[in-house]
């Protein structure tokens, strides 16, 4: 909660609280996690972000005049990127006078050394990026601590040339626990709203002596348990589909427009809003929408997705493109896949050409990735698109940034959650939000709870409709 701290005669003033919980987003990445928990009615203090790319996306959304939602930074500490150790290292009396004003320390290390979707090495240097969190840990103190990773991070690293670290999620576990009372899950996003299945382990932790032990115990259940009316409260489906996140994106029925953000680049038009997510992901946006840029495919290139997607339909929208398949077409690549217009997307990946469109013979834009993910149309990416080469280990571009973001959407549900933790009364908070979106200008919430039977919610959003039932 926001506080007023200092020194008298050398020691500590107790603080003093109002209703407003803080946060320090940790490795925040272009700022999914923080704007989730904006959004639940947390205050960021500050963003750990080292990447130049990442943090300008930070910085015109959250550190820009007129941003919808801003970090309340320090003065003491420069708004720039910042490496962790770097921080820890030249700022230690900052983060250390910072102690007493944090309730939740959030975010995850860099995940490319743990996941299963890259090359998985247990040597690779980012992965000891934990043990600076656990210095961050110890030098803010926070009430709370909330941290996200690929599944890789909780599997062990089998084989004769393992660090003395074989399972990182353990290891950053024991180094919490003395001071914390932890609970692990594995949750997948679409189950809290977000058009994408994306796994993903969590950790949160209380520390001892808050008395939220059983808050700890039963946190992933009871955050379970509220999806369901926080969806309603906002008109959104518990089961959203790729198609019900981006047809009001497809460039066959919008055509196409110079691109607003890359010249010399074609991009997608925008249309109205065609379902209940959609209107959301709007968000009140007007004018121009970044990030719509198509990609220039060649004939040949343009072909070969053109067979892949009538195999695909061929096959029931098969998803994974089999090896026979690749073959007949010259594909060498073998984790292209098909999005399913009925289901959610498959988990987004940092490389573009991972992923085609369910009816256009293309890859997705950065936004429509971006509409996976949960973040809202205003929400704008700065740096390059992609990047290739020896640069890809050392920059973040958009395409990037998207896939390694929290989804919005359920870092909001994370934050209500979490909110209990300090604020009881806040638990249902969400139920009477001015943000539960109404069809008719009224609450529909009374309405939305027992049947979801209006007739524009059937009509204009059958995936909502079939939901509720």
């Amino acid at each position: 909660m926001i506080r007023q701290s200092g020194r008298a005669n050398g020691r500590p003033v107790p603080p003093q609280t109002d209703s407003i919980p803080t946060f320090i987003d940790a490795f925040a990445g272009c700022g999914g996690l923080s704007l989730g928990l904006m959004r639940a009615g947390w205050r960021g203090l500050l963003a750990i972000e080292k990447d130049p790319f990442a943090f300008e996306t930070l910085t015109a959304n959250f550190l820009s005049e007129g941003s919808r939602f801003s970090y309340a930074w320090p003065a003491r500490i420069a708004k720039q990127p910042w490496d962790i150790r770097e921080l820890l290292s030249t700022r230690p009396r900052e983060l250390v006078d910072l102690a007493g004003q944090v309730d939740l320390l959030a975010g995850g290390p860099p995940c490319q050394g743990f996941s299963h979707a890259g090359r998985r090495n247990a040597h690779d240097s980012r992965n000891f990026l934990f043990e600076a969190y656990l210095q961050l840990v110890e030098r803010v103190r926070p009430r709370l601590v909330l941290l996200e990773n690929v599944l890789g991070f909780k599997h062990d690293f089998l084989g004769s040339d393992v660090t003395a670290v074989t399972n990182f999620a353990a290891a950053l576990s024991r180094g919490l626990s003395g001071d914390y009372d932890l609970a692990t899950a594995v949750l997948r996003a679409n189950d809290y709203g977000v058009p994408q299945a994306r796994p993903r382990f969590f950790l949160v932790g209380a520390r001892h002596g808050t008395g939220n032990t059983a808050l700890v115990e039963t946190f992933f259940r009871d955050l379970r348990a509220d999806a369901a009316p926080f969806l309603l409260a906002r008109q959104l489906p518990r089961r959203p589909t790729a198609k019900g996140a981006l047809s009001d994106l497809e460039s066959d029925r919008n055509g196409t427009i110079p691109s607003p953000d890359s010249k010399g680049f074609e991009a997608i038009g925008y249309s109205p809003p065609r379902n209940a997510y959609q209107r959301i992901m709007r968000d009140g946006h007007q004018g121009p929408l970044t990030g719509t840029r198509l990609a220039r495919h060649r004939p040949h290139i343009r072909r070969r997705f053109q067979a892949l997607l009538r195999y695909s339909r061929k096959d029931g929208h098969r998803i994974t493109v089999p090896a026979n398949v690749r073959a007949a077409h010259g594909l060498r690549k073998t984790t292209v896949r098909v999005l399913d217009p009925h289901r959610p997307a498959p988990t987004i990946t940092s490389l573009p050409d991972d992923l085609l469109h369910y009816s256009e013979a293309r890859t997705l834009t950065v936004r429509e990735t971006a509409r996976l993910q949960s973040f809202p149309d205003w929400f704008t990416f700065r740096g390059n698109y992609t990047t290739g080469g020896p640069q890809r280990r050392r920059q973040v571009p958009q395409f990037t940034q998207v896939a390694n973001a929290i989804p919005p959407l359920l870092a909001e549900q994370l934050g209500l959650r979490l909110s209990a933790f300090l604020l009881p009364s806040r638990v249902t908070e969400f139920r009477l939000n001015s943000r539960a979106h109404d069809l008719d200008g009224v609450s529909m919430l009374p309405k939305l709870l027992p049947k979801c039977r209006h007739p524009r919610i059937v009509d204009e959003d059958p995936d909502l409709a079939r939901s509720c039932r």
